[in-house]
């Protein structure tokens, strides 16, 4: 959560909309209109989770592909590896992404997964396996998430063990797997595009949207602390 919405209390959403409204002044229409054209696109029907990844080149690879394919949330567990980006590679991606990490658990893994559970999601753990289904037959009408883990390990027992259902990338060399951050981009390109075909209402809700919105014009104005002290000092003064 932005520092600013816990520090100023916005009583209604009229008020959130005004707020809006008036920090977008502070930006080019050419921005505002791109940040209404992103949010058309933007989904939490999947999501991504990344456990113990330790290589700063994949875990900003993937963060950029979310910010691209329109996936707003990612879950990160920490078990035994932080999670660090290189800023080169993410290309500012995370400003726009909701972030989650799960450190502070003897098993973040467990305690990610029942989150994810309790939200509806399915958890989809990805497997070499021949008998498991592929990722363009893999179901879409229910929420997603799919989990990832590090190319040497891949992902932990507690996540086989408590997946709804296990996925593969058919690949036809003789190469094992995929680096994570090109596995993770063609499972979002396949499931992204079917998404889109379909008649599921993948789209976030309009509270959503403007949650978004306030961040991300948040994020781009400079000063925005003085700017949004002065607007809230104009409303309270009103």
């Amino acid at each position: 959560m932005h520092r600013l919405s816990r520090q100023f209390n916005l009583k209604s959403q009229n008020q959130e909309a005004e707020l809006i409204h008036y920090l977008s002044s502070f930006i080019s229409e050419t921005r505002r209109a791109k940040f209404d054209e992103v949010l058309k696109y933007r989904t939490r029907h999947f999501t991504l989770v990344l456990e113990d990844l330790y290589q700063p080149h994949n875990a900003s690879a993937v963060l950029r592909s979310c910010d691209i394919f329109g996936i707003q949330d990612i879950h990160i567990i920490e078990n035994k590896n932080a999670y660090t980006v290189n800023k080169d590679i993410a290309m500012g991606s995370p400003k726009w992404l909701n972030l989650y990490k799960y450190r502070k658990e003897e098993n973040n893994s467990l305690s990610c997964i029942n989150n994810l559970k309790q939200k509806g999601y399915r958890v989809i753990a990805t497997s070499p396996n021949e008998q498991v289904t592929t990722i363009d037959e893999l179901p879409i009408d229910k929420p997603l998430a799919l989990f990832f883990g590090t190319e040497l390990t891949g992902i932990s027992e507690t996540v086989m063990e408590h997946a709804d259902e296990f996925v593969k990338i058919p690949m036809y060399g003789f190469t094992e797997s995929f680096n994570i951050s090109v596995s993770a981009a063609l499972c979002m390109r396949s499931l992204i595009e079917r998404l889109h075909k379909s008649g599921i209402d993948w789209h976030l809700r309009e509270y959503e949207k403007s949650e978004l919105l306030l961040k991300w014009l948040r994020n781009s104005i400079r000063k925005v602390e003085m700017i949004e002290r002065d607007f809230m000092s104009k409303k309270n003064a009103g």
